[in-house]
């Protein structure tokens, strides 16, 4: 199966776990259970969600992480501060870098945008050097979307 063949299955399954479900968290956890599952070479993956002035830790599978992020700390800040998709193959070589698992070496951190705003970020990390790549990002931005549709927020 190609990587393409593999994130469209993704999406099949998790348009199948959010039928008829509109919970952020339990959308957010069986997201997180599915990609952990489904793509190879990760370490953890997982929600920081945006509240007030920084990111707090969702449900996530992996290692315990850091519980809160100030926007535009570490990658993940970085990516909710810029409402961007951030690619980063080598962690250390990230000015800033936020050192919750010793064992991730490259990192994807999608932004989970609803009407313009930014409610937090889908956060990828692997212990491989260079483990995401332009298509990894638009694969996974294509769940993000996936979910911030199949999901109810307060306003």
């Amino acid at each position: 199966m190609t990587k393409r063949e593999s994130y469209d299955e993704l999406m099949r399954q998790a348009r199948g776990l959010f039928e008829g479900e509109r919970d952020v968290i339990a959308n957010a956890a069986n997201l997180s259970a599915l990609i952990w599952q489904g793509l190879p070479d990760l370490n953890w993956a997982g929600f920081y969600f945006l509240k007030g002035e920084e990111l707090v830790l969702g449900p996530f599978q992996g290692k315990p992480a850091c519980v809160r992020i100030a926007m535009g700390a570490g990658v993940c800040g970085t990516a909710a501060a810029g409402a961007r998709t951030v690619i980063v193959p080598d962690v250390h070589a990230f000015a800033g870098h936020i050192a919750c698992d010793t064992a991730s070496n490259s990192e994807l951190v999608v932004p989970l945008i609803d009407r313009g705003r930014v409610l937090g970020v889908l956060d990828l990390d692997s212990p491989s050097y260079g483990r995401f790549d332009e298509e990894d990002a638009v694969c996974l931005e294509r769940l993000a979307r996936l979910w911030v549709e199949a999901c109810d927020f307060a306003s």
